[in-house]
């Protein structure tokens, strides 16, 4: 066994395509752990080679002196069983608690000689089909070493009434059925990154942006980052109207300016009508679609106050809401999912008051059969965030420039302490530490068997003709002889190598001259193969039957 501290993951971390959330989460975590660098080397197992290879120019253009080291090793996903079995990891962390874990506690508890803790991350936790996804994490193969990691305390509960609502739903005991627990670590921030403008790059910022008033008089800056849609992320109707309550009050309209800024589906006519919507009130209204990272953070630089009233349950954590904090920007959010446990009410911010619906029966029954929009639509218009409040919050804010200040003051404070990244890992580490020193009973977990995997021998045994058995009789055929003796040879195809192996097949063409039982065979090709496991054997000797190098008797 390798006496190394090993990390593994199934997953790259990196991904391609529209940035999102859950995209820039993961990529900044995977950059963090690679600088604090809290292990002796770092395991991949991706699925697909593009991906393996991604993986690699990714680390290698960020962390060349990882790959030059060899403490970066990309391995194909078949490996994994081999691989633990010879190798002695540390922990094995999933960038996503919904697709792998469970499974990888499978592979774990049948070949790894040691149980090692799965912990895996939550983002979005409210698609329609992730009641099934927690399910299968609640099985007698999930050790007390196993842990969802949650980026709030809503998080948290989400998960832990997902395990309570199943265990009530399929009448699941819990000492027969347990699950995951579920600790909370929030995702964290490049404090360096994301730092306070001084007056002179603000202006520079707005001016870059087009959004510096013409008479060179400031206007003050309302941002709202997120994907720009009615049924994601938030509706930004309701801030609209708290708006015109504000110019009601007397407000100068062209003391104000409303930014929007975040993903946009392409055709989609939802900004024209929010723009139009600000027309008629009379609010200025800027819209960045898709920003580039350097136009993002002039955003920031740009702005006075940042607003996120997310209505969704899609919403988890916010990310923007600390990056906001983080240059300096107070936040005015609503009291809504994780951001509760981001904005201090009064001191970073307001946090402003919300009403949920008592039922969604109707929904719920309904949300399998729509598209994810559809249930996430009703479910965030029926979710209200309190206009007034609102309105009263921003009101504050405009009015009193000092109270803007010292409220940046505190939200710098407050992201530089409690969400550097180098904390956060740090609390990983900690919590891989606690995880491995959790008594376990190995010999159990080495039993369990996953109910939801396919048991395709089994499944599909009425499909043959006959299976083998210990008792099959078998013999080298004169192909097996041809082989033997070098005159042909064997065609294996890429990709059996993890379960089929080579250097068996000419032993079993020899140990199979005369008529032979498989018991037999197996016996004799573990003692001239004692590395190769039952399975690989039992498995080559298939092979050599399916092409007719042993033949059946």
């Amino acid at each position: 066994m390798d006496s190394k501290k090993i990390w593994g993951t199934l997953d790259p971390f990196y991904e391609n395509g529209a940035i999102l959330g859950r995209k820039v989460a993961n990529t900044s975590f995977l950059d963090a752990l690679l600088r604090e660098d809290p292990f002796d080397e770092y395991h991949f197992f991706p699925g697909v080679m593009k991906v393996c290879q991604d993986l690699s120019n990714n680390i290698s253009k960020k962390f060349p002196e990882f790959i030059s080291s060899g403490r970066i090793k990309i391995f194909d996903r078949r490996e994994l069983p081999a691989k633990l079995g010879s190798t002695d990891y540390h922990c094995f962390h999933q960038s996503d608690c919904i697709l792998y874990p469970q499974h990888i506690a499978g592979v774990r508890n049948r070949y790894s000689k040691r149980i090692f803790p799965i912990t895996s991350l939550t983002h979005s936790l409210s698609y329609s089909d992730y009641g099934q996804s927690f399910l299968s994490h609640m099985w007698s193969g999930i050790s007390k070493r196993d842990c969802i990691i949650s980026t709030s305390r809503a998080g948290v509960g989400v998960v832990e009434n997902y395990f309570k609502i199943l265990r009530k739903g399929y009448s699941l005991d819990e000492k027969k059925f347990p699950a995951p627990s579920v600790r909370r670590i929030p995702l964290g921030l490049d404090t360096a990154k994301f730092t306070a403008p001084d007056d002179i790059e603000a202006v520079g910022a707005a001016k870059r942006l087009g959004i510096y008033a013409d008479d060179d008089k400031k206007c003050l800056n309302m941002l709202v980052f997120g994907r720009i849609s009615h049924f994601s992320k938030m509706d930004i109707l309701p801030l609209l109207r708290a708006i015109r309550k504000i110019f009601k009050t007397g407000i100068d309209k062209n003391s104000l300016r409303l930014v929007l800024a975040g993903w946009a589906e392409p055709g989609d006519d939802f900004p024209d009508t929010l723009q139009n919507i600000a027309g008629s009130i009379g609010l200025k209204l800027s819209i960045f679609k898709c920003p580039s990272e350097k136009e993002k953070l002039d955003l920031y630089k740009a702005s006075d106050i940042f607003i996120s009233i997310a209505d969704n349950p899609q919403e988890t954590f916010g990310i923007t809401v600390i990056e906001a904090l983080s240059m300096g920007i107070p936040a005015v959010v609503s009291d809504y999912d994780g951001y509760r446990d981001l904005v201090q009410d009064g001191i970073t911010g307001f946090l402003i008051p919300t009403i949920g619906p008592a039922d969604t029966q109707l929904t719920d029954v309904m949300a399998p059969l729509l598209y994810d929009n559809n249930y996430h639509l009703q479910i965030s218009q029926t979710t209200i965030v309190e206009t007034n409040a609102l309105a009263e919050a921003l009101l504050k804010l405009i009015k009193d420039s000092a109270l803007r200040s010292a409220m940046g003051s505190e939200g710098i404070k407050r992201v530089k302490s409690r969400y550097n990244w180098s904390r956060i890992i740090s609390d990983h580490v900690e919590l891989w530490e606690e995880l491995n020193n959790i008594q376990v009973d190995t010999e159990l977990l080495k039993n369990s068997v996953h109910p939801s995997h396919v048991a395709f021998g089994e499944v599909f045994r009425h499909y043959t003709s006959r299976i083998i058995a210990p008792d099959t009789k078998v013999s080298t055929s004169e192909t097996g002889q041809a082989i033997y003796h070098g005159v042909d040879f064997p065609l294996i195809y890429k990709g059996l190598e993890y379960i089929i192996d080579e250097n068996l097949i000419n032993k079993a063409a020899f140990f199979a001259r005369k008529n032979i039982t498989v018991e037999e065979l197996v016996t004799r090709l573990q003692s001239a193969n004692p590395a190769s496991s039952t399975e690989r054997i039992i498995n080559s000797i298939l092979w050599c039957l399916k092409h007719d190098i042993l033949e059946p008797l």
